[in-house]
C-alpha cells in the first residue's frame, strides 16, 4: 500500500548527506514521515562461500552504522521524526521497489562508485528513471533563497506539473518563475538561422497567451504566489537549467519513450539531473 512516507536513498557521501538534509526539512514542512534506506551492495553469488555468514554480518554493520549517522544527520536538520531500513541487493533495483509504496523517492546526485567528470551517479539515475513515485535529485544550491522554477508543456501530466510547482511556491513562501520553450515556424527566408535568434512577435504572443489560460486556474487557486513568465525559442533544457541557477526548486515533468512508456525519463529531464543548479524534482504519475 503506497504510503506518504519520503524515502531517501543514504550511502554516507556529502550529496546523499545533502540530500537527508533536504528531506527532513521537506517532511517537517509537508508533516510527512521521513525513512532513510541504505542498501547494501550485496551479489549473493559473489559470496557464496561466506558460509559462516562473517562477511554479510560485518557488512551488515557496516550499513547500520551509514543508516544511524544518516538519522542524525536528519535530526540536526529539523526536527523530524524520522525512520531507517536497510537492504541488501542491487542498489538501483531495491530503491525502484522501495517506491512502489513512497510518496516521494530523494536521491543524491552522486554516489560511491561515481566518476567526479559526471554529473549524475548511475543508481540515481537509474532510479530517477524507473522509479513508480516522483523523484527529488538534490543538487547545486540546496539552502539558497529563490523562485521556484516549473518547466511548462502540453504533456498529459501537465496540470500535475503546475499543482506540484504552485503548491511548492506557496508552501516556501516564494514566488513561481513558468518556463515555457516553443520552437516558432520560421520564415523560408530566415531558416539559416537558430530559432533562439529569430524575433516572431505575432507567434510569441499567440503562445504566451496560450500559456496564459493554461495558469488561469492555478493563478486562481494560488492567488498569493507572483508569477513569472518565461517564454524562449531556446532548448527546454537550456532555459530551464539556465533558470536552476538561480532557483530553490526546479519542476518538471516526467516523459517516457519506446517501449517503455511511462518508465523512462526524456532528454530534458536527463540533462538537468546532470547540470541544474539547484534540487530537481520529477513529476511522475504514480504507477
Amino acid at each position: 500500500m503506497r504510503t506518504s512516507t519520503i524515502v531517501v536513498a543514504v550511502d554516507g557521501t556529502e550529496p546523499s548527506r545533502a540530500a537527508v538534509r533536504w528531506a527532513a526539512r521537506e517532511a517537517v514542512r509537508d508533516d510527512r514521515p521521513l525513512l532513510l534506506v541504505h542498501v547494501l551492495d550485496w551479489d549473493a553469488a559473489a559470496n557464496r562461500y561466506d558460509f559462516s555468514g562473517r562477511r554479510f554480518d560485518a557488512a551488515h554493520r557496516v550499513a547500520d552504522d551509514i543508516a544511524a549517522r544518516a538519522a542524525e544527520e536528519a535530526r540536526t536538520a529539523a526536527a523530524v521524526q524520522v525512520s531507517t531500513r536497510v537492504l541488501a541487493g542491487d542498489p538501483a533495483a531495491q530503491l525502484v521497489i522501495a517506491s512502489e509504496q513512497s510518496g516521494l523517492m530523494v536521491l543524491g546526485h552522486r554516489g560511491h562508485g561515481g566518476f567526479p567528470g559526471l554529473g549524475l551517479g548511475s543508481v540515481s539515475q537509474r532510479v530517477a528513471m524507473h522509479a513508480h513515485c516522483p523523484v527529488a535529485v538534490v543538487r547545486g544550491r540546496t539552502d539558497a533563497d529563490g523562485p521556484v522554477a516549473v518547466g511548462a508543456d502540453d504533456a498529459d501530466t501537465a496540470d500535475e506539473v503546475l499543482e506540484t510547482a504552485f503548491t511548492a511556491a506557496r508552501d516556501l513562501g516564494t514566488s513561481l518563475v513558468v518556463v515555457r520553450s516553443y520552437l516558432p515556424v520560421l520564415p523560408t527566408y530566415r531558416g539559416g538561422f537558430p530559432p533562439a535568434e529569430v524575433h516572431t512577435p505575432e507567434q510569441d504572443d499567440a503562445e504566451r497567451a496560450r500559456l496564459q489560460e493554461q495558469l488561469s486556474p492555478w493563478r486562481l487557486k494560488f492567488p498569493d504566489v507572483p508569477v513569472e513568465v518565461l517564454l524562449s525559442h531556446d532548448t527546454a533544457a537550456a532555459v530551464l537549467n539556465g533558470v536552476s541557477h538561480g532557483s530553490r526548486l526546479l519542476v518538471v515533468g516526467s516523459r517516457g519513450h519506446g517501449v517503455f512508456t511511462g518508465t523512462l525519463l526524456g532528454s530534458t529531464g536527463l540533462q538537468l539531473l546532470h547540470h541544474a543548479g539547484c534540487p530537481v524534482l520529477i513529476v511522475r504519475p504514480y504507477r
